[in-house]
């Protein structure tokens, strides 16, 4: 991980260009928050850079904050050993992020991932659509306001007490 001083010096450019909110340095893990037209430049920067692999993308929900939706990508740099999360934000009202997937397509399915579980949308994804729900299904399950609930099992003792069974 860089450490904070190397943080400083790897986002310096990144800073004066604007789109980058913050930089972090908790807990040994280096962090960038940026806006989220500013994701694929600060990406691609990052990559000249040599953090060259995309190691993983995820979705995130920080409920009841605003913004509420969040994504972060991890990024590595395999000859120093160093990683990197780029965050961003998004409210509810106007969840869109640029898709990264052109310029790192193994964020494609784990786009459609969060696009599916948090509802954001990642303009400029080549195929965004459910992948682990139903078409049709409405709601995205790992928002923290969905509702918990389910349908009821039925078993051979609980059978005639389940609603809609038929004898």
């Amino acid at each position: 991980m860089p450490d904070a001083a190397a943080l400083a010096v790897l986002s310096q450019d990144l800073l004066a260009t604007g789109g980058v909110l913050a930089t972090r340095h908790e807990h040994g893990k280096a962090r960038l928050d940026v806006e989220p037209a500013a994701v694929v430049d600060t990406l691609a920067a990052l990559k000249a850079q040599g953090f060259r692999s995309l190691m993983s993308v995820h979705g995130l929900d920080y409920y009841p904050e605003e913004p509420r939706l969040g994504v972060q990508y991890e990024l590595l740099d395999m000859t120093a050993r160093d990683r990197i999360t780029v965050a961003t934000r998004v409210t509810i009202a106007d969840p869109h992020v640029p898709s990264v997937t052109p310029a790192w397509p193994t964020a494609e399915h784990q786009e459609r991932e969060i696009f599916d579980m948090f509802g954001v949308i990642f303009d400029g994804h080549p195929d965004l659509r459910r992948i682990l729900m139903p078409d049709d299904y409405e709601g995205h399950p790992q928002r923290r306001d969905f509702p918990i609930g389910g349908e009821p099992v039925l078993f051979t003792h609980n059978e005639k007490d389940v609603p809609g069974w038929i004898e």
